[in-house]
């Protein structure tokens, strides 16, 4: 079982003006139906971390406020020293969000992120009860992550410093110019036009105070760590001794960094202030660096080729005396997502998709593969506790995050965060169904029912397409789409496990390169006429809706579903494969799955950067993608059709989402767009993804539901 003490907490330290707290709201259902409000009430739970002595367990629960438009983090800590009687004890209650927790000072202390005075995200300590709270460092910029020396005498600080060329750097005579001066590529990055990159700042740390923080790349002014979009404090790895620091980078700019995947891991010298790259040669991204516990070896994740995002994720180990390096899953046909190593060193903990759902794995250096953990659900975060146990989390299709600890086969859950939404609440259900498809093969298929499910009824169903586009379609649990909402609607949700997605083997991971409108689309068409077969199906009222890759697969059904669906909802979607080619920033991804191949491939590749574009007339394979775009089938178009799209989306700009529904209107098919002016790839802001999913709804139920006739 498990208590939570919740103490009243005061507002502490930070910047001026702070908002009313947002704090857990209150929620009471009427009819047991999962909706929309319920969503938002949830509890987030995340960044579980164990205290040295593991006997507790420092995480972060966030509350969403519709009012307020804003989300708010506060740090608890899990006392697990009885896992069968866990008490939970709230340490902030603060207007701003505390994050990047860890404990110091043998557990007697926690450091954190927390903004200052004026606005900018600070290293702060405290207490490991949540009092004498205090600033510790006093950056001129902000810091976005920090990771603390294994003696506490060091901290590297992840903060950001100048990239582009403004107007006055040029022309310092014009100081209210206000232009872009731009002579290279990836000037733009998922949401963000490119002004700063993150770099590394090595610092002194007494625990009283942060001082004397050196950038360890000032050198190298144009190169990031982390690597942007996403990497944060998993691209750092202190060893044991303190005495060096593996960082990860990709070390071009430009056009090179546009094109490529290749990451490297650096090794930083304290003492001498030297660098050496580990993985010279290795062409792909190499990320996730992790010591062994008595720093003899590294382990890290590894990709082989260059240029391929979504290649297979192999767990590397490094002896770091010879230099010798071992692929412990040479032999193992699935990727990996996590990693950390036994508190023995004799082997890893590790996370990785397989058949559907996201088991926990442990794995010897010779190679042997154990199943720690696995159901019907994904786990989420490795924290090891012993050889044998890791504190983790685990969501579902109808759950989301709780921590957990993962033993011998089982697990036991030890938060119960959303305990008191879910028990007024009848979920849907999920089950497995295998497919048959049009090459022969079984695809797995998750069916999510309505709540009370009567087999005797008939329902309209929704096809849901997944982005990536090689993103698994496993438990996953989602804020934005969230399959149980869907069916709580009263649909039926169909959700393949087409070809493209991990989890089910490389061949099957890998056939979408290149084959975009291919065989992945069959595989969506066979589970449709799979499960319309079903008495309890609506046939004439199916629907199909995704986002990013699932938007492009919505705008390519469109014209190629042959009346199989009664409407459509795209989200951020490719529409014209040709300009998207030259909108998008990470040039790799539109490279290798127009149908090129690695940028460090034999040919004319190292010459020629543009081998997968529309234009290269030699290339048969992306000849054939972007002969199949999705716009050149509007004349096929019939379906009504629902585009949204963020503004600040510059992976797939929403000039795509525009030419649909102009598209679409020129036609004469019923159409509606929703464009979010501060949104990127997906809807964040809680007022903005109610809206969104007001809409969504909306538009279903006109199009299939009886009674909207």
């Amino acid at each position: 079982m498990t208590t939570l003490a919740a103490l009243t907490l005061t507002a502490c330290g930070g910047s001026k003006d702070e908002a009313p707290i947002v704090d857990k709201p209150e929620f009471t259902s009427t009819d047991g139906i999962f909706t929309i409000d319920a969503l938002e009430a949830l509890g987030r739970v995340s960044s579980p971390v164990v205290s040295p002595d593991r006997t507790k367990v420092l995480y972060t629960i966030s509350y969403e406020s519709v009012e307020q438009n804003t989300s708010n983090a506060d740090l608890y800590v899990a006392d697990i020293t009885d896992p069968a009687n866990v008490s939970h004890t709230r340490l902030t209650r603060t207007a701003k969000s505390e994050g990047n927790a860890v404990w110091i000072n043998g557990g007697k202390q926690i450091a954190f992120l927390y903004p200052d005075a004026d606005g900018k995200s600070q290293v702060w300590v405290m207490d490991a009860d949540g009092g004498n709270r205090r600033q510790v460092s006093e950056e001129a910029t902000a810091v976005n992550g920090f990771v603390i020396s294994p003696d506490e005498n060091k901290i590297v600080l992840i903060e950001q410093v100048k990239y582009a060329r403004t107007a006055q750097d040029a022309y310092p005579d014009l100081p209210k110019a206000n232009a872009r001066i731009i002579d290279d590529m990836m000037y733009k990055h998922w949401d963000e036009w490119v002004t700063e990159i993150p770099h590394p700042f090595l610092a002194d740390f007494d625990g009283k105070k942060v001082t004397n923080a050196v950038d360890i790349m000032a050198d190298e002014p144009m190169f990031e760590s982390p690597v942007k979009p996403f990497g944060g404090v998993e691209s750092f790895a202190w060893s044991p001794d303190s005495k060096s620091l593996v960082y990860t980078s990709r070390k071009k700019k430009g056009m090179e960094y546009a094109i490529s995947t290749n990451t490297d891991l650096y090794l930083y010298d304290l003492e001498s202030g030297s660098t050496r790259n580990l993985t010279e040669g290795m062409m792909g991204y190499d990320t996730n660096p992790v010591f062994s516990p008595d720093g003899s070896q590294l382990a890290w994740l590894s990709m082989e080729r260059d240029g391929y995002e979504s290649d297979k994720n192999r767990i590397m180990v490094m002896d770091l005396a010879s230099g010798a390096k071992n692929d412990l899953t040479a032999n193992w046909d699935y990727t990996a997502e996590n990693i950390a190593w036994q508190p023995s060193g004799r082997g890893l903990f590790f996370l990785a998709y397989r058949d559907g759902v996201k088991p926990v794995f442990a794995i010897g250096l010779d190679g042997t593969i154990s199943v720690v953990a696995q159901g019907e659900y994904d786990y989420d975060g490795l924290a090891p506790l012993t050889d044998s146990s890791v504190l983790t989390m685990k969501h579902s299709m109808l759950r989301p995050n709780e921590l957990y600890i993962a033993e011998n086969g089982a697990d036991k859950q030890i938060s119960d965060v959303n305990g008191e939404v879910f028990a007024q609440l009848t979920m849907p259900t999920v089950e497995r169904r295998m497919v048959p498809t049009t090459d022969g093969k079984q695809m797995l298929t998750w069916i999510v029912k309505p709540q009370n499910f009567d087999a005797n009824a008939k329902y309209p169903a929704l096809l849901y397409c997944q982005g990536g586009p090689q993103q698994a379609v496993s438990q996953f649990w989602s804020y934005r789409w969230n399959l149980a909402l869907m069916a709580a609607n009263g649909y039926v949700i169909i959700a393949p496990n087409r070809r493209g997605l991990p989890g089910f083997g490389t061949e099957w991971n890998e056939q979408i390169s290149g084959d975009y409108p291919g065989q992945n689309m069959r595989d969506y068409l066979a589970a449709v006429d799979d499960v319309k077969t079903e008495p309890w199906i609506d046939a004439a009222r199916i629907g199909a809706a995704g986002a990013s890759y699932g938007g492009f697969s919505v705008y390519w059904l469109a014209g190629n579903h042959d009346h199989r669906f009664a409407c459509l909802i795209a989200h951020a979607g490719i529409f014209n494969i040709e300009s998207q080619y030259l909108e998008t920033e990470e040039m790799w991804f539109a490279n290798w799955d127009m149908g090129g191949g690695s940028v460090n491939a034999p040919a004319d590749s190292k010459t020629n950067p543009t081998y997968g574009a529309f234009w290269n007339k030699s290339n048969p394979t992306a000849q054939r993608t972007f002969a199949m775009s999705p716009h050149r089938f509007v004349d096929k178009w019939d379906t009504p059709i629902l585009v949204t799209h963020g503004e600040y989306d510059y992976r797939i700009l929403s000039s795509q989402g525009e030419m649909a529904f102009n598209a679409a209107r020129l036609r004469g098919v019923p159409a509606e767009m929703v464009i979010f002016p501060d949104e990127n790839h997906w809807i964040l802001k809680p007022q903005n993804a109610i809206l969104w999913q007001r809409v969504f709804f909306r538009w279903l139920d006109r199009w299939l539901k009886p009674e909207a006739k």
